[in-house]
């Protein structure tokens, strides 16, 4: 299945069905006095988070999503039914912003989290609400209101610890199919990587993390080569950056130092809180070093491109030096604070919080205790 990151859906709610005006004739009930009901309620559209996706295919070709309205208000006070509310199911971290305005509605960071994005309209007043001792024929009613329509932006962010960082056949498919359980396709030719790939690792009992692996990067990123930073997204939400360099390019006019300086520039130009992420320098393919002169190739480097606060020498091939490097990452995650849900949000990008369950639940209540203090648009029937 081809990856999907991005669409653009619009979503309309339920419009609220019409009151009605009308009054109780039945035989031997004189003056049986009105009996209109309200409206019902118009639909409302949720989206909830699914582990079980990945990717917004299902957005891609279906772009509308429409709730349904609610039913006119009947006669003996029966109300009108109310419209049926829409659950979109869309992969865990995907963002959901306003086209229009790039304002963040919602953040679906948790497997299971709901959250209202379009609520639908309020019912019509029948005209049982408008009858009292000075009027005791009331023909007023209310029309229903209409239900919100927005025009969204989808995008996913795969949830990840570790983002692996790097120039094509750099070895990051190979490491990532090393450490974990994931199979990315592995080649020897450019660009081999076209979408994210996902693994988990377990160092022990109770204890792993996810290591999201991306397409690389190359020189002049920013005015659009190779890829370009399609995918740097993916790598925003994660604790830790693992910057492989291959040090044994296959053509020997290939500079390491240089290749490695050239990712870390387009960091910079993409976004500067990526650029200032932890990022710990992996210097792979040991393999293809002979054995005696590996610790003077890694120490060229490193005096050449700056010795980092946290370097590794691995080989993804055959596993050197992995295990000490997936350790280490292991005991840099349990070290983090623990963020709460309004810091998470704030640290995506800073976005309002859409309204959960709860809270729309808790403003239909208060809506509904304003009942008698209508002030909309009343309809007088003919």
């Amino acid at each position: 299945m081809k990856f999907y990151d991005e669409a653009r859906i619009e979503v309309f709610a339920g419009d609220g069905g019409n009151g009605n005006a009308s009054f109780r004739r039945e035989k031997f009930i004189p003056r049986g006095g009105p009996d209109g009901g309200d409206g019902g309620h118009g639909g409302s559209i949720y989206a909830v988070a699914d582990r079980n996706l990945n990717t917004l295919v299902d957005f891609r070709y279906t772009r509308s999503f429409r709730a349904e309205h609610g039913e006119k208000g009947g006669t003996t006070d029966c109300y009108g039914k109310g419209g049926d509310d829409m659950t979109l199911r869309m992969p865990v971290g995907t963002l959901i912003k306003n086209h229009e305005t790039g304002e963040l509605i919602a953040d679906l960071d948790v497997d299971g989290k709901m959250l209202l994005i379009a609520r639908g309209g309020k019912g019509g007043l029948g005209n049982i609400h408008f009858k009292s001792s000075t009027n005791r024929a009331p023909r007023q009613k209310t029309n229903g209101e209409p239900g919100q329509q927005f025009s969204l932006a989808l995008e996913l962010k795969v949830l990840a610890d570790v983002g692996l960082l790097g120039m094509p056949n750099a070895g990051k498919s190979t490491f990532i199919r090393a450490v974990s359980a994931a199979k990315p396709k592995v080649a020897g030719y450019p660009f081999t990587t076209l979408a994210p790939n996902l693994g988990v690792v377990r160092t022990s009992e109770g204890r792993s993390f996810v290591i999201a692996d991306i397409p690389g990067l190359i020189e002049g990123a920013a005015e659009g080569l190779g890829l370009g930073h399609r995918f740097l997204r993916h790598l925003q939400r994660t604790n830790v950056l693992l910057h492989l360099v291959d040090l044994a390019p296959f053509d020997p006019s290939t500079d390491p130092v240089h290749e490695a300086r050239a990712i870390v520039e387009e960091l910079r130009k993409y976004d500067e809180l990526l650029h200032q992420k932890t990022r710990w320098l992996v210097l792979n393919k040991l393999d293809l070093i002979p054995e005696e002169e590996r610790d003077a190739r890694v120490r060229a480097f490193l005096d050449a491109y700056g010795e980092p606060e946290r370097w590794f020498a691995i080989s993804g091939i055959n596993g050197e030096g992995c295990q000490k490097l997936i350790f280490a990452i292991q005991d840099f995650l349990d070290a983090q604070p623990k963020l709460s849900d309004e810091e998470k949000r704030a640290a995506v990008n800073g976005g309002p919080e859409a309204f959960p369950i709860g809270k729309a639940d808790e403003d239909e209540e208060d809506e509904d205790d304003e009942d008698d203090d209508y002030d909309g648009e009343i309809i007088y029937a003919r």
